[in-house]
């Protein structure tokens, strides 16, 4: 029997309307079922926004960081319940929802204290008789769009950095994985965050997407997603100017140099390739491998992604989840039949896995001699498939890792001290990691080139997305 969770409200919980499934991608069945609202309970949650915001504005950011360390507190102690809610939802391995907890306990605890710093400054005058100030103030009622892949922390990326800076925030987490954004709520509620300040919205996302966008309540919208979606919110918001954070598509490049150490360089192109089951934006899309190791380091990668474990992510020592859904597992074989039609050779995997039941699992998958420009080698394909090239020069190297529209994450391995300056010049990426492959921090900035998004989350910018600069020209006696 399933269980119908409520969403948030103005600091209530009402009786849904309708509700829709939450399925487990582990089995393909629903294990859960969520409430919806329609398009006048999104508009009058703005209005409740609204009406919150003088008093949540104005209130010390030191007091409203207060409030955020008290949900940081609540959801480190439900740890194990969230983590698992994850995996329930999501598919992830239990480890690694784990270590999403943690990491969205740290967005809260950085940005419950980087609220106090958002200073402003005195600036000199030109003019006699004259004093200016640059002050920062809240930009108003945020709207926050969470993908399915990190549920929570990419959630709290937008919600915590909001909620610091002043500004009340309504939640719409994806459908396919709400249930975690549901535990968020609860801790809200728990924290005592005055009514109105965070709302948790689900329902039809254009609907949503139309209010937010239309009406002039919502000051931002903050989106992690696909670069299509992106460009849709950005044709939206022309006419109305509303402001945009977009954190969208990637297709991150991995260089292994032969001077790299090699094990390291393994495991770490291991990690940013299949974590998440390569349901991640800043997961590993190609390797570039220099000729001299490129045989020795295909034979140990190989042998390395065969050993993965596949199963359901709630199962002891399961490194490899199932994809979210049926379209996902589609998708990965058209990139990998694509690339093998037209030349590539797959050295592992390239099939649909039954070991692990009637969920959407797909075996790690490793190609060679891959065309540049097949669908893996220009599209996300958003699941455990790796493409690895040959490399002769470094010049050849990054001309290739930049040859795309993206430019979210890229990767290098090298101990030469002088390229990895010229690696992170030239590189063209919003967050680099060289020797290392989990370079995401909260008190780094994190955020794309080129089509891969507008801003940045995390760090002092992040605070900065959510305010407004002010300059004040004072006429005083000279």
């Amino acid at each position: 029997m399933t269980t119908t969770h409520k969403l948030y409200l103005n600091g209530r919980w009402p009786d849904p309307q309708n509700s829709i499934d939450v399925v487990n991608p582990a089995n393909g069945k629903a294990f859960a079922q969520i409430g919806t609202v329609p398009r006048p309970l999104v508009r009058q949650a703005l209005a409740d926004a609204s009406a919150a915001w003088p008093v949540w504005r104005k209130m010390p950011a030191r007091e409203r960081g207060q409030y955020l360390a008290k949900i940081a507190d609540i959801l480190q102690r439900r740890s194990d319940e969230i983590a698992r809610t994850i995996t329930l939802e999501n598919g992830k391995p239990l480890a690694q929802s784990r270590g999403e907890v943690a990491m969205s306990v740290d967005h809260l605890r950085w940005f419950a204290s980087e609220g106090a710093r958002a200073y402003g400054r005195i600036v000199p005058n030109q003019t006699p008789g004259k004093r200016h100030m640059v002050v920062h103030t809240p930009v108003g009622v945020v709207g926050a769009i969470a993908p399915w892949n990190f549920p929570l922390v990419l959630a709290l990326r937008k919600v915590a950095p909001a909620l610091a800076a002043g500004c009340p925030v309504i939640l719409k987490p994806a459908s396919a994985t709400p249930l975690s954004s549901v535990i968020l709520a609860e801790a809200v509620a728990e924290a005592e965050v005055p009514a109105g300040v965070f709302q948790l919205v689900v329902g039809k996302s254009a609907e949503i997407a139309a209010e937010w966008l239309e009406n002039p309540i919502c000051r931002k919208i903050t989106f992690t997603g696909s670069t299509e979606v992106g460009r849709r919110l950005v044709a939206g918001a022309a006419e109305s100017l509303t402001k945009l954070s977009l954190e969208l598509g990637g297709h991150a490049p991995v260089i292994v140099f032969d001077d790299a150490d090699f094990e390291r360089a393994v495991e770490g192109t291991i990690i940013a390739k299949f974590r998440n089951t390569g349901q991640s934006c800043i997961a590993a899309n190609r390797v570039y491998v220099q000729a001299r190791i490129y045989d020795r380091f295909v034979e140990a990668f190989v042998e390395r992604a065969k050993a993965l474990k596949i199963g359901d992510g709630l199962e002891e020592g399961v490194e490899i989840g199932p994809l979210i859904d049926e379209r996902a597992l589609q998708n990965a074989l058209e990139h990998v039949e694509d690339a093998r039609s037209r030349g590539a050779r797959i050295l592992c995997g390239g099939r649909r896995s039954d070991v692990a039941g009637e969920g959407f699992f797909f075996e790690p998958t490793v190609l060679a001699d891959v065309p540049s420009d097949v669908l893996c080698m220009r599209e996300e394909t958003f699941a455990p498939v790796v493409p690895i090239c040959r490399f002769e020069t470094e010049d050849e190297a990054v001309t290739r890792a930049n040859a795309t529209e993206y430019g979210l994450a890229a990767y290098a391995f090298t101990r030469d001290l002088s390229r990895l300056w010229r690696l992170a010049e030239n590189l063209e990426a919003g967050t680099i990691g060289i020797n290392d492959t989990v370079p995401a921090t909260s008190q780094c900035p994190f955020g794309g080139l080129k089509q891969s998004g507008w801003g940045r989350e995390l760090g002092a910018e992040g605070i900065d997305a959510y305010l407004e600069t002010k300059h004040i020209s004072i006429g005083v006696e000279a």
